[in-house]
């Protein structure tokens, strides 16, 4: 854990050599937690020290309410935890969706810190404008009919909730990944979304709703971008990744899961802002 000047306490994943001259910062998409970058963990490890860690609000984090649920805020977590995290040392920073707009209003509102530690970030699957993954709450119709349900008739509806979530799985599947999921990427993906579903989702969704991505994307073009999507995204267009300027790539055959779907190319391109 690293505790943060508010309170707030950050769950954090380190790996790899914590005296390497460059670290990893991965930031995880809107209602997942660090476990999104495992597969990307395993692949750099060896040859920097890695943090993955949970936003407020997810995971193993501390909680967040209505004042702290910004996107806003999450850039000056991101900015105390490489200050106390990593208090020397250069940083590459590789934000997934809603961890890419973090990475953005760090720059934005750190700007010397930005400059002085920050090689470069890597945009995965993250819109450079206008709605993205807040279409994750896609079933709060049906969330909101069970949770009252839930409340009224305890147990009874609790079984039948299981008898749901499969369909919603099924869903999540579609929706984020392309054509071919690995199974327990799927499984992994609806543990970390329901883990977060209905009440993380719906505190954050207004925040990414309404982030101006512009301000931040001035500074942080001062260094290195890339910005990589799925042709198979359903929520980031191929062009949203041309936007950040850089670097766009585009990923065949995957979807908006990129650091589970193709970690091996997600590594590379992280190696290639860190070696730069």
């Amino acid at each position: 854990m690293v505790r943060l000047e508010d309170g707030t306490e950050l769950n954090v994943l380190r790996a790899g050599d914590p005296d390497a001259r460059t670290t990893i910062v991965l930031a995880h998409g809107y209602a997942l937690d660090h476990r999104s970058w495992h597969k990307v963990v395993d692949q750099l490890s060896g040859d920097f020290q890695v943090i993955a860690y949970d936003h407020r609000g997810h995971g193993g984090s501390s909680k967040a309410d209505k004042e702290s649920a910004t996107i806003e805020q999450l850039g000056d977590d991101l900015g105390e935890l490489i200050e106390r995290a990593v208090p020397s040392g250069d940083v590459v920073i590789a934000g997934h969706s809603m961890g890419g707009m973090a990475a953005l209003a760090m720059a934005e509102r750190r700007p010397r810190l930005f400059r002085q530690r920050v090689l470069g970030i890597v945009f995965v699957s993250t819109a450079a404008s206008g709605l993205s993954e807040t279409s994750l709450a896609w079933p709060k119709s049906l969330g909101k009919l069970v949770r009252e349900l839930e409340r009224a008739f305890g147990p009874i509806v609790r079984a039948v909730r299981e008898k749901i979530e499969p369909t919603k799985t099924a869903g999540l599947r579609w929706w984020l990944f392309g054509d071919e999921p690995s199974d327990d990427d799927v499984e992994l993906t609806a543990d970390m979304v329901w883990g977060e579903w209905p009440e993380t989702v719906a505190l954050f969704r207004p925040a990414v709703d309404r982030y101006d991505r512009e301000a931040g994307l001035t500074v942080a073009q001062e260094k290195a971008v890339v910005a990589v999507v799925g042709d198979e995204d359903r929520l980031v267009s191929e062009s949203d990744a041309a936007k950040f300027g850089g670097t766009s790539v585009v990923l065949p055959d995957a979807g908006h899961m990129l650091p589970l779907e193709r970690p091996a190319e997600i590594a590379n391109l992280i190696r290639e802002v860190a070696k730069a």
